[in-house]
């Protein structure tokens, strides 16, 4: 199975597929473009995963379910993985344009 294959189906299985939270919030999220209550979470799990503490996510807990935030968490890693691959593929074609 080809990387490609795995990626889709892993983007389909947690943005895209059933959840607690509806598909288009999502898709919002992993497209960087969440609701105004997510936007800091989700600019945090962008740029700086690594400094996110409980006290962030607290925060949500008043409108969110623990399931409906691992979701968005989820949803949020996911676009920013697909982003900076997306970043390294246009590199490495721009490379190879150079080189031919």
């Amino acid at each position: 199975m080809l990387f490609s294959e795995l990626q889709l189906g892993a983007r389909r299985a947690a943005i895209d597929g059933p959840g607690r939270t509806h598909p288009a919030l999502r898709q919002q999220v992993a497209s960087g473009q969440p609701p105004p209550e997510l936007t800091a979470l989700v600019r945090q799990i962008r740029d700086r995963a690594y400094t996110i503490s409980d006290r962030d996510i607290d925060a949500l807990r008043a409108r969110y379910t623990e399931e409906a935030l691992y979701e968005v968490i989820v949803a949020a890693a996911i676009g920013a993985a697909e982003d900076r691959l997306n970043a390294a593929l246009t590199v490495v074609d721009d490379a190879e344009g150079a080189c031919g």
